[in-house]
């Protein structure tokens, strides 16, 4: 999945739109229930600052997860403790191609739940 494609399903899941709030990062989207909690967050990042190969940008995802889940999520490849936020809590996901559309789904759907009180 890409971005366009998690905000499309939010949308229709959710009736998620998502939010840019920060001027200085233009890309970056906030996804939140209408409490104001965030489920998700996607931001365009250097690889470089993810501890990963090469300079270039690359899109990733955070969602709260289930702290028992993160770690044998980490071990699997498309998953890096989760970059700016409570690496006990949420995940960060690479959305280069390397986690399949039904997990990352599966995921966003976790983390919905566990945000919505």
């Amino acid at each position: 999945m890409n971005r366009e494609e998690i905000f499309k399903y939010v949308k229709e899941k959710y009736n998620t739109i998502e939010e840019y709030l920060w001027e200085r990062y233009p890309l970056y989207a906030v996804l939140k229930h209408g409490n104001n909690k965030w489920y998700g967050i996607i931001v365009n990042i250097s690889k470089e600052k993810l501890g990963l190969d090469g300079k270039e940008e690359i899109d990733i995802l955070n969602v709260k997860c289930e702290p028992e889940m993160i770690g044998s999520l980490r071990l699997m490849k498309g998953f890096l403790p989760a970059y700016h936020m409570n690496k006990e809590h949420w995940i960060t996901i690479l959305l280069d191609g390397s986690v399949q559309s039904e997990k990352i789904k599966q995921l966003i759907n976790l983390s919905y739940d566990l945000t919505k009180k």
